[in-house]
């Protein structure tokens, strides 16, 4: 299987009789608020997770190691950022699995959530994709960059740029703060069209490039190592994708064994096999 692999979502998540979530938008936690319970032996979790790669990774799990543990997964996709936060906050979810530790941070402080995030499992490397144009000095003066309209990601993209020499920020800016107000050398003169992340890859014949993330490309069956024309560096990210569960769960049997099990040796050698564009790479 391949990360520009294209599965039926009936057929990836709704096996009959495999124990997985339906493709509803939330559906009804395990254990509420107050946490998953174990029952008979075995611990029902309700994740939420964007559908590539982080869905596939979970039923990696679902279909290899969660018996063994006493761990059932109910797995929800979603193509979303908002609303996996939201049904964990509302205890529609018992964890979600798609963020980065910068992105809790910000949904955090603008939402006031109380959630924990875990180590992390893997990195999907932002990059810069064009249906125009395959090398930087191809950009033109005055040509239109998409990039992500949430905060988070919006700042990291912005980085790419800054970190291939397109732009530069104002002295003292982080990536992880930056917006468009911050960049202060813009030799070509690019203008910056914020619209919702999963949206980029699907216009980018609107836009001389977008910056695209990692997740998204693998969607929209791009392949960062031989399409982006700037990619993320893998090794020492600060975005490397992870488990979130309320913080009052963090100690929760349940969670805590899957989270062991998305660190184990059996995972990272699905990621290695599975996804070897360097769409995904394990973080551990």
């Amino acid at each position: 299987m391949s990360a520009s692999s294209t599965f039926p979502r009936r057929t990836l998540f709704a096996v009959s009789g495999a124990g997985l979530g339906a493709l509803a938008l939330a559906a009804c936690g395990a254990g509420g608020p107050e946490g998953p319970k174990e029952e008979g032996g075995v611990t029902t979790l309700e994740v939420g997770a964007s559908q590539k790669p982080h869905a596939e990774i979970l039923q990696f799990v679902q279909d290899n190691l969660a018996a063994d543990a006493g761990l059932q997964l109910n797995i929800t996709p979603y193509q979303d950022y908002q609303i996996p936060n939201t049904a964990l906050n509302d205890g529609d979810l018992d964890a979600n699995f798609y963020q980065t530790p910068n992105f809790l941070e910000t949904q955090e402080e603008e939402k006031g959530y109380d959630f924990h995030g875990f180590d992390g499992v893997h990195i999907e490397p932002m990059g810069l994709y064009s249906e125009t144009i395959t090398s930087l000095d191809e950009l033109k003066d005055g040509d239109e960059i998409a990039i992500s309209s949430d905060p988070a990601n919006r700042g990291r993209g912005l980085g790419l740029l800054v970190d291939n020499g397109v732009i530069t920020f104002a002295d003292g800016v982080e990536a992880a703060d930056a917006t468009t107000g911050d960049v202060e050398d813009n030799p070509k003169n690019l203008t910056f069209t914020e619209i919702e992340a999963a949206q980029i890859p699907r216009t980018l014949s609107d836009f001389a490039a977008g910056v695209v993330n990692g997740n998204f490309a693998i969607e929209a069956g791009l392949k960062p190592s031989e399409e982006a024309i700037v990619l993320e560096e893998g090794e020492g990210s600060p975005y490397s994708n992870m488990l979130v569960c309320r913080e009052a769960d963090k100690e929760n049997p349940g969670i805590v064994k899957l989270d062991e099990l998305l660190h184990s040796d059996e995972v990272k050698k699905f990621i290695e096999e599975t996804y070897t564009d360097g769409a995904v790479i394990p973080a551990f």
